[in-house]
């Protein structure tokens, strides 16, 4: 058995590798990935990402600023007139984000991310409230079954495992349903079992997710 001492021993996930080719699609969040690869036209110049935590915005986010040459946005520092890309855009300042959606068109463009959809965004001023409620919306979902096991998929492929079939089905049960708590997951099985020299099945798993049950839900 994996005990609480073995857990503290294992590394989290490496950082991820945010490619095209890394980004698994399916229907919770192809319509997202047409609009964001739409740019540069976006009605406006601007476009808002939007979903929940660990469903692919970050992932989306940077393959766009790549392509762009966006830079992110820091508060008080120039642009210098390049695309922008905002992360948690429902938290910087009214001032500040009307400023930058009235400069998205001259300025080759302006992302940005948040769990919620504008129109749910705090705005006191009336102006910024309407630009907000314009706003074009690429909204990623839920993650969907065909989505994480696709990514369970991806991430065993790169750890070189060989997973049994069923072992998918038994991970959705009991896992987060989230790209980071997939990721964090695999990384763990993998070290468990070049630790104990067994294979990725759902005995190892079941140990796994009793010994990490702080960071999956049940």
């Amino acid at each position: 058995m994996i005990t609480r001492a073995r857990q503290l021993s294992l590394r989290l996930a490496s950082p991820p590798v945010f490619t095209r080719a890394a980004f698994v699609t399916s229907r919770a969040n192809e319509q997202a990935l047409a609009l964001i690869e739409a740019w540069p036209a976006w009605p406006g110049g601007a476009l808002a990402l939007v979903g929940p935590e660990g469903a692919g915005k970050t992932h989306l986010a940077t393959l766009w600023a790549g392509k762009a040459g966006a830079a992110h946005y820091e508060a008080g520092a120039s642009t210098d007139g390049r695309p922008l890309l905002v992360e948690n855009a429902d938290e910087i300042g009214d001032e500040a984000l009307f400023h930058l959606i009235n400069r998205a068109p001259a300025d080759g463009g302006l992302l940005l991310t948040a769990r919620t959809r504008p129109a749910s965004w705090p705005a006191a001023l009336p102006d910024l409230r309407s630009r907000l409620n314009a706003l074009t919306v690429a909204e990623i979902g839920e993650p969907d079954d065909a989505l994480m096991i696709a990514v369970l998929e991806a991430l065993f492929r790169e750890k070189h495992i060989r997973a049994a079939p069923d072992l998918y089905e038994f991970l959705l049960r009991r896992m987060e349903r989230s790209v980071t708590a997939a990721r964090t997951l695999v990384a763990r099985l993998d070290e468990a079992a070049a630790e104990q020299g067994r294979p990725v099945n759902r005995l190892l798993a079941r140990e796994v997710l009793e010994a990490t049950a702080d960071l999956f839900e049940g």
